[in-house]
């Protein structure tokens, strides 16, 4: 789907303020190291936690409330991106990674939502209301899994810091209207840089982009937070500078060609020397990647570019032993080779891991997925009833069972399971897709209408949400218990678009 023209130009100004883009290639899959990187936990009381005096004058200009306005509004357009890599093992990784870290950090109640962008550019932006994404290309390019936390940590020390309200009310801009529309510049950006060219020449947009730049104040002081988040968390406090030192390496004869963001606030040695002054008294603590980490990674690898030449990647790394997970390489290697319809070499690489990997939710959605490459139903049933035994709450695995569900024509099992998994992902839009697939094949018009709408709530998109429930409402094949819940549904929600429209004008 297409993203909307009116936000794509606002948006691109965003782009300074945003994204912390280094623009190169992510590293490629053989440059993994073999060894398992020695790291440490330092502890807190170690170190300097004071902050710049910058005050709150951002609450005279957006309120907490305005920026979740926003947030939302950036998530409507998210849902439905191209750009957005929709791979719930993926998202759900990245979720729980930012969750950790913001359990950590000093705003307990502000709510994350992170995404990740379709790209190979190092790049992570921070938006209002807590919402950051993350470019596929930064979670390849990190050497470890606390190399990737320092990068979510330091935007989650701008989101706590309020950093881009801060801005606003300094430089006193009436832009509010514009800054609603914050979102996807970014994205169409990686997908038509001309448009984004185009965009940035206009002089209203250069005006907003030198308002929103990030100052080196900022900088260190989301550095800072950052820091004190990563140690708080359990994290390598020493991967920050050792982030900051790849960053700075891959873009040293570079400098010309950089994003603006960096143009204005270099990634220089003494910002690097500040973060690594802070780290360097602290105790030694060896913090080991997790699994999944590196099973992400291999699956990002593994969807990249041509499935052959990823398939050659992975087996002239098992061969050379150029891995930080074995275990990785050869699950990213059957994804390669499931990819390109290679079912026999796929089996090969599942009875590997069966044998000698531990037992991992991502590796028993892969062996399902298998089985329905085959068009082997009742096998493919089983290991989805298997792999639920086992991993309960994995977002994919509940997915795929569903869907055979509706596949097989059995709609009543796939309204069972997906309302048993419902409290486990109450905002999950996908669950009520289901949902309405289900109601629809058995041909329940006022569930249909309700299960859609309730999607579309979860995606944002509060209009289209009352739209669906208005149908439900007209729907006669709905018992009064039915259509009393739909009815006060349909007010709720008619109230929150009110709610909506009021902050919308105070923005404007």
């Amino acid at each position: 789907m297409k993203l909307k023209t009116t936000l794509l130009l606002i948006l691109l100004v965003a782009n300074a303020a945003f994204a912390e883009n280094i623009s190169k290639p992510a590293a490629p899959s053989s440059g993994l190291s073999g060894k398992s990187l020695n790291t440490n936990i330092p502890s807190s009381t170690n170190l300097d936690t004071s902050l710049p005096d910058l005050g709150d004058v951002s609450q005279t200009v957006l309120t907490p409330q305005d920026e979740q306005y926003i947030g939302d509004q950036i998530m409507r357009e998210v849902a439905v991106s191209n750009e957005v890599l929709q791979d719930a093992e993926v998202t759900d990784y990245l979720q729980s990674l930012g969750n950790r870290l913001a359990a950590a950090s000093p705003d307990k109640q502000q709510k994350f939502t992170f995404f990740v962008v379709q790209d190979n550019s190092i790049n992570a932006f921070a938006m209002p209301g807590g919402v950051i994404g993350v470019h596929t290309g930064l979670m390849l390019a990190n050497n470890s899994e606390s190399e990737l936390a320092s990068v979510l940590g330091h935007e989650i020390g701008h989101v706590t810091q309020r950093h881009l309200a801060r801005m606003l009310a300094q430089q006193k801009t009436d832009t509010f209207k514009n800054i609603a529309g914050i979102a996807l510049a970014l994205l169409i950006s990686r997908a038509n840089p001309e448009l984004a060219t185009g965009a940035l020449t206009t002089a209203s947009a250069a005006s907003v982009q030198r308002q929103l730049d990030y100052t080196r104040e900022h900088e260190r002081e989301a550095d800072r937070v950052g820091l004190r988040i990563l140690d708080n968390a359990g994290f390598d406090a020493r991967a920050m500078p050792a982030f900051f030192t790849t960053l700075q390496r891959g873009t040293r004869f570079t400098d010309g060609a950089a994003p603006s963001f960096l143009r204005t606030h270099p990634l220089n040695a003494e910002r690097i020397a500040d973060v690594s002054n802070r780290v360097e008294t602290m105790p030694y603590k060896q913090v080991a990647d997790s699994l999944e980490f590196n099973l992400i990674k291999a699956k990002l690898r593994a969807s990249g570019g041509l499935a052959q030449g990823a398939i050659d990647q992975f087996e002239d790394n098992i061969k050379e032993r150029r891995f930080a997970s074995e275990t990785a390489e050869h699950y990213g290697l059957a994804l390669a080779l499931l990819r390109k319809n290679d079912l026999a070499g796929a089996i090969n690489q599942v009875t590997w891991l069966q044998i000698n990997a531990q037992q991992n939710a991502f590796i028993e959605n892969l062996i399902a997925r298998l089985e329905v490459a085959r068009n082997n139903p009742q096998a493919a049933a089983s290991q989805y009833a298997k792999g639920l035994a086992l991993f309960p709450n994995h977002r994919s695995l509940i997915y795929g069972y569903a869907e055979h569900f509706l596949t097989i024509n059995q709609p009543d099992k796939a309204i069972k399971l997906v309302q048993d998994k419902q409290a486990l992902y109450p905002d999950d839009a996908y669950f009520y897709t289901i949902l309405a697939k289900a109601y629809h094949a058995k041909n329940k018009k006022l569930l249909h209408f309700q299960a859609q709408g309730e999607a579309y709530f979860r995606q944002y998109n509060l209009k289209r949400a009352i739209e669906q429930m208005e149908f439900a409402t007209k729907a006669k094949d709905g018992n009064f218990y039915q259509q009393s819940i739909v009815d006060a549904r349909l007010k709720e929600l008619r109230r929150l678009q009110e709610n909506e429209k009021l902050v919308e004008e105070r923005l404007s």
